[in-house]
């Protein structure tokens, strides 16, 4: 099958599947509109699931498929063929995960929504850079595009579900003076799964070195699964 033709099967599949009421109301919820992250971009109103089963639908699609939909200003285009991209990663031997995570990185600028980023960065960029150290994740995490450090510090999640919180420690590190809201968050909520998953000792020993500065919204995040007690005095001490 053509590139041409897998990318309008893809297409139409996903355009079938539209739902009218659901895209205005994605379009309101992922801030599309003028000066917000992610202006411009268009929904087709397609459900995750949905765009999961065409992905399988379409998993051997060619890389030249998969760059033309990343093109896409329609949303539910690029995260179905990144959708892709995660199940080949998954099925790919060593040579063939290098050749996608360098394909993945060439079209970080179609990464370009958190959902996007979420449902990828740690199942392709954590798991290539294992045993790599971190510092292309470090250098993510200082870059001036919004995205690319939300990517830096979700990636981590690979590292987290393994019982192993060194890295998203030292990505927190970097980012945990970021103004982006949706760097906070993020940061929060991988902090908040360091603690959950990992060690609460290790979450409360970097709140203990960082609550007063880290910005509240951060904070929040991190602290949103210890104990009450225990939330009241780090909300505390970021007002004292």
């Amino acid at each position: 099958m053509s590139r041409q033709l897998t990318a309008r099967k893809i297409r139409h599949a996903l355009r079938h599947a539209a739902h009218p009421a659901k895209a205005r109301i994605l379009s309101s919820f992922f801030k599309t509109g003028k000066g917000a992250y992610a202006e411009g971009d268009r929904f087709l109103g397609v459900t995750v699931p949905v765009q999961r089963a065409i992905a399988c639908q379409f998993s051997m699609a060619a890389p030249a498929c998969l760059h033309s939909l990343l093109q896409s200003t329609v949303h539910e285009d690029r995260l179905t063929a990144l959708l892709i991209l995660v199940q080949q990663f998954a099925a790919a031997g060593t040579a063939g995960r290098r050749t996608l995570f360098n394909f993945y990185l060439k079209h970080l600028d179609a990464v370009n929504n958190w959902d996007l980023v979420d449902l990828t960065a740690d199942k392709i960029v954590g798991q290539a850079v294992e045993g790599r150290g971190t510092v292309l994740l470090e250098r993510m995490a200082r870059s001036p595009h919004l995205w690319t450090r939300r990517i830096a510090i979700v990636a981590t999640f690979h590292f987290i579900k393994q019982g192993k919180p060194g890295p998203t420690l030292k990505i927190a590190r970097i980012l945990v003076h970021d103004s982006q809201d949706l760097i906070q968050k993020a940061v929060g909520w991988m902090l908040r799964e360091v603690g959950k998953r990992c060690s609460r000792q290790d979450l409360e020993s970097f709140l203990d070195a960082w609550c007063r500065s880290m910005p509240r919204t951060m904070l929040r995040y991190a602290i949103e699964r210890l104990p009450e007690s225990c939330r009241r005095g780090y909300l505390k001490r970021k007002t004292d």
